[in-house]
């Protein structure tokens, strides 16, 4: 029996019958977070991970380092419209990023979360200034809600002319010439939709500023759960509207030629529907079209439209066999002898830029980088001209910002972090292994040393869905870690979008175990090449990770020491039944449909705990108001795993209230990450420097 003593959890006879099978639920109750049961049983989850901190030795130290090592502030690129410059900067020890303007050489902020909110539960999730940049849309949740309400500032004088509009989680804007109007997203009322659907039924409307009345323009009588893209041209002339289900990866498309019909009744032409693609428009400055799109280039590539014929497109940069199309950027102007187009990829994870002629898309040549890292960007003057900026990171280089000029074909730092920070030698490099089933799959690794040389306490990430790549970024968790001797492994596994959207779809729906046994193959190779053991590996994942580690330890438990799975997905049966679970049966499947149930209910990490099982040291970290994850799946996996399991390693529950599941504090989030490195340092033996 396990050594460890647990909470008392009921066990009800509580049961579901799924296509002729019989689904048990003992831990039903828990998902009602503020029943008496519940938050009972919570707090004595709450005694039972204080007793474990007490036992830590780094976490101040981890602590304290990340803090060094976070000193040096964020930055964004600048951002033009009219004569202003917009953008984001995080100074040594703020918070968070503060919105800035620069208008005549004068900085000026014009939202600091922190002056909005002293406790610092107020986050700015999204901004957009008008083309003209005399009006900001902006919106804030609280608490980690993600929430977002609307508003409207007069950015010369820092007056809040319009909103609050709620309902807007999500919401892209897309100005009208002139910024007295915008469209966007927002959810119907909550009054008009029964309970179960109140997360759902957007809508795009066209908002006048200062208005009281939305016009409806786009959405009516479409699927519940679409997500809806808008956008309008810098010449005011073309509204694109995408609509998609749920998170799944294809979209149709429509277009309306706001020339000649009214933007309060746009007449759209469907230009993709009913197609298995992602496809977006881009509307360049020389009156093309530009078309973007993984319609039979599952690596993407870029096309030209026929302004006559939407539907009709000419490849301009065809699929790279090797690299994911990313983005692109034009640059003009007078001074040049014909346009350009810097051109953006990530090869097997890693970014690379290179330069084209912008009118036939011929390679003229690669942009030299600091290193093997990750791009965004490029980002273009909202006029054109001959210069962009684009930002640049790796494992062991904070985010600058760099800017490539046309005229001379030179790269320049345009600038830097506010602050200054010393960061440790560190060795990082890409890996390629094979999975189960002979795929090879690539991981980077990061250590103190460049081969490994000893068994080392370590740390595998991973995160496998979506089509999200894991690509080289700063971390100052990870600096920390391997500073202290130990090695980080971050596994590019199916399911995620390091070699496209193939390889994104070799891991969801009926193939998800394909991106769980990716991760286990990451876990042997490690150990087999010398870099640790399965005594001094941690598996690491939140969200859709946190469902990867769930997965893991269900299947897999021998092959790890500790895990922690935050914010995580785990009763993948129930996932459906609250918060934004619908719109993830595209990714993952619907328990509704008898062959789907199946894939779910043979990974489900909930449904697979096993009585008996000597279960590695885990952590589930959830928090109360996230509001894409319920927590109701760490509590009810808690309860599952502290009833079964027969070892002395525990399994602990951590609750963090007034947080969710994106954005919070430098605090708050120093704080967790601190937490997760003394959790996985004490059982993976890390004893300090080594």
């Amino acid at each position: 029996m396990t050594t460890q003593k647990y909470p008392n959890a009921f066990r009800s006879d509580v049961a579901d019958n799924y296509h002729g099978t019989v689904v048990p639920d003992p831990y039903r109750w828990l998902e009602t977070a503020d029943s008496a049961e519940t938050v009972a049983w919570v707090a004595e989850q709450g005694t039972l991970m204080n007793a474990e901190r007490e036992t830590w030795t780094t976490r101040d130290d981890f602590a304290d380092r990340m803090q060094q090592l976070l000193s040096a502030g964020t930055l964004s690129p600048p951002y033009y419209r009219g004569d202003r410059t917009f953008l984001m900067r995080r100074n040594p020890g703020e918070q968070f990023a503060s919105l800035l303007v620069i208008e005549n050489g004068i900085e000026r902020v014009l939202i600091d979360p922190m002056a909005l909110d002293p406790e610092g539960l107020t986050t700015l999730d999204s901004w957009q200034p008008s083309k003209e940049g005399d009006r900001l849309a902006y919106q804030i949740s609280e608490g980690g809600t993600e929430e977002s309400v609307l508003y409207v500032m007069d950015v010369a004088t820092g007056e809040i002319i319009d909103g609050p509009l709620d309902r807007c989680r999500f919401s892209p804007i897309a100005w009208l010439v002139g910024g007295e109007a915008f469209y966007y997203v927002r959810r119907i009322a909550p009054e008009l939709l029964p309970e179960s659907e109140q997360n759902f039924h957007r809508r795009v409307y066209l908002h006048y500023v200062g208005g009281n009345e939305d016009i409806l323009v786009f959405g009516a009588g479409m699927n519940m759960t679409n997500y809806y893209g808008v956008h309008v041209s810098l010449d005011g002339r073309w509204l694109e509207v995408s609509a998609a289900e749920g998170t799944e990866p294809r979209n149709d498309l429509w277009v309306a030629d706001l020339s000649k019909s009214d933007p309060e009744d746009p007449s759209f032409t469907l230009v993709q529907g009913d197609v298995d693609a992602q496809t977006s428009l881009s509307f360049a400055r020389d009156g093309r079209i530009f078309v973007t799109t993984d319609r039979d280039a599952p690596r993407a590539k870029l096309a030209v439209a026929d302004p006559k014929d939407l539907t009709s497109w000419t490849d301009i940069i065809p699929e790279d066999p090797d690299a994911v199309f990313d983005s692109f950027a034009i640059l003009d102007g007078e001074e040049l002898e014909f346009p350009l187009m810097m051109v953006a990829k990530t090869r097997h994870g890693v970014g690379e830029l290179a330069i084209h002629r912008a009118d036939d898309g011929t390679f003229i040549e690669n942009v030299p980088l600091p290193g093997a890292g990750t791009t965004s960007g490029p980002v273009e003057h909202i006029n054109g001209g001959p210069v962009i900026w684009f930002v640049y990171t790796d494992h062991a280089t904070v985010p600058h910002v760099y800017q490539y000029d046309a005229r001379t074909r030179e790269v320049t730092l345009f600038s830097s972090p506010p602050g200054a920070v010393v960061v440790p030698k560190v060795h990082s490099s890409l890996v390629t292994y094979k999975s189960k089933d002979g795929t090879e799959v690539r991981m980077f690794i990061v250590s103190p040393v460049e081969k490994p040389d000893f068994p080392r306490p370590t740390v595998l990430y991973g995160y496998g869905g979506f089509g999200i790549p894991m690509t080289p970024g700063y971390s100052a968790a990870t600096l920390a870690w391997v500073e202290a001797g130990g090695v980080w492994a971050i596994a590019c596994l199916r399911g995620g979008g390091e070699e496209g959207e193939e390889w994104h779809r070799d891991g969801m729906l009926d193939k998800k175990q394909n991106v769980y046994d990716d991760f286990h193959a990451a876990a042997q190779y490690l150990a087999s090449e010398g870099w640790t053991t399965p005594e001094q590996l941690a598996i690491y994942g939140g969200s859709n990770g946190g469902l990867l580690v769930g997965a893991a330890v269900t299947q897999q438990p021998q092959l790890f020491n500790a895990v922690v799975c935050v914010a995580p997905l785990l009763d993948m049966i129930r996932y459906v039944t609250s918060e934004l679970g619908p719109t993830w049966t595209v990714e993952y499947g619907n328990p509704d449909d008898a062959e789907q149930f199946n894939w779910l209910m043979n990974y489900s990490p909930y449904h697979c705990v096993k009585e008996g099982t000597d279960f590695p040291a885990t952590m589930i970290a959830v928090f109360d108001n996230d509001t894409r994850t319920d927590p109701m799946h760490g509590r009810k996996m808690a309860a599952a795993m502290q009833h079964a399991t027969v070892g002395d390693r525990p399994v602990l529950l951590r609750t963090e209230g007034n947080v969710g599941h994106g954005a919070r504090s430098m605090n708050k989030s120093i704080e967790e990450s601190a937490e997760t490195l003394a959790f996985m340092a004490k059982w993976t033996g890390m004893q300090g420097n080594q």
